[in-house]
């Protein structure tokens, strides 16, 4: 017997309910497996690709890790040590820069930061922070053996989670197949095809845009002369994958730091912030219209939200889901419309059955 329609959203919304209730019990536990699962799925065409050529799925998954660990190992030898010299000077730079400011500003404007002022205490608060704030948060962190053990878990079973996911992804998915209600079968599978078709283009597009605006703010601040530039930069490229957060947050960091290095010389200043008008203008007029074309179905609102309420639910294990959620969320989201359009609640009870059919092909 067919279920009603008021049973099937009862079903469905209940094993929604379960799922987000183990999501949230089990928080920083699932985040080894998460992050193994995205880089199985990151990986999963390359795999194919070399399974349609002759290759055996084992073997194609080994050649993949191999290549990784390669390719990892190179970043920890030459990439690594550079940017962490480069994020240890600047933070020991900070207070430095912080006085020369202080002084620079003091000079200028003499009754605004006299001895005693409001100003002048801020400033002296934020220059003594940061010299021991640093270097208090380091040393909780270090000294968190829980901390440790969750960095480790992450760092050594993501790769074990995901090389079993790589293997079997296939398989996975056939078995999750077979577990789908007969009635609703073509339906989920339509909506899980075109929910890949928006992550997966999302996803790969994304990060191929983050690495080119990263590798040319890096570069340019370079060629400026920014010190400091090139972990800005890459920085800036890391966290564009949130719409104009990227772009604000290195600029704001950039403009700072040239404030303090060309002060007086305003045409370096004004070179720092055309850097990062030149990115934007790049990144929205050719790299996002080239790579993602009209694959991007998220709105950029409703990204930002999607990255703020699961990673205020569940933490960062949250914002790791965020974006596949928010893809998920979206393609049913237009399911339900469509559905709605096709329903006589919408055409009104006058609306013939044919009319409702078109509708719903559409």
């Amino acid at each position: 017997m067919a279920l009603s329609p008021q049973q099937q959203v009862r079903y469905w919304g209940i094993a929604a309910a379960v799922f987000i209730a183990f999501l949230w019990l089990m928080g920083n536990t699932l985040l080894p497996f998460i992050i193994g699962a995205a880089i199985a799925y990151l990986l999963n065409p390359l795999a194919r690709r070399l399974v349609a050529a002759g290759v055996p799925r084992t073997a194609a998954t080994a050649l993949i890790t191999a290549a990784a660990v390669l390719l990892l190992v190179l970043l920890a030898l030459v990439v690594v040590p550079f940017l962490a010299g480069q994020v240890t000077a600047l933070v020991d730079a900070l207070p430095g820069l912080i006085q020369h400011l202080r002084e620079q500003l003091d000079q200028r404007y003499p009754n605004l930061f006299a001895e005693g002022s409001a100003v002048r205490r801020g400033l002296a608060g934020m220059e003594d922070s940061l010299r021991a704030g640093g270097l208090k948060v380091l040393t909780s962190v270090l000294s968190s053996s829980l901390a440790l053990v969750d960095f480790v878990l992450v760092v050594v079973l993501s790769p074990v989670v995901a090389f079993y996911l790589l293997m079997d992804w296939d398989r996975l998915i056939a078995a999750i197949d077979d577990l789908l209600p007969r009635e609703h079968a073509p339906v989920v599978r339509r909506l899980a095809r075109e929910s890949d078709e928006v992550l997966g283009g999302f996803l790969r597009g994304q990060m191929s845009v983050c690495a080119l605006l990263g590798v040319f703010y890096a570069l340019a601040l370079a060629a400026i002369g920014l010190q400091f530039g090139v972990v800005v930069g890459l920085l800036a490229g890391l966290v564009s994958f949130i719409p104009f957060v990227g772009s604000i947050l290195g600029g704001v960091l950039s403009l700072g730091l040239a404030l303090f290095q060309f002060w007086g010389a305003w045409g370096f200043v004004a070179a720092v912030g055309a850097v990062f008008a030149a990115g934007q203008m790049i990144e929205g007029n050719v790299l996002t219209p080239m790579i993602l074309g009209d694959k991007i179905k998220l709105h950029p609102v409703w990204l930002i939200f999607a990255l703020s309420a699961f990673g205020a639910l569940l933490g960062f294990p949250g914002l790791l889901i965020a974006v596949p959620a928010a893809a998920v969320i979206g393609v049913l989201a237009r399911f339900a419309v469509a559905q709605y359009k096709s329903g006589r609640l919408y055409a009104g009870p006058s609306a013939g059955a044919g009319g409702g059919g078109r509708d719903a092909a559409e």
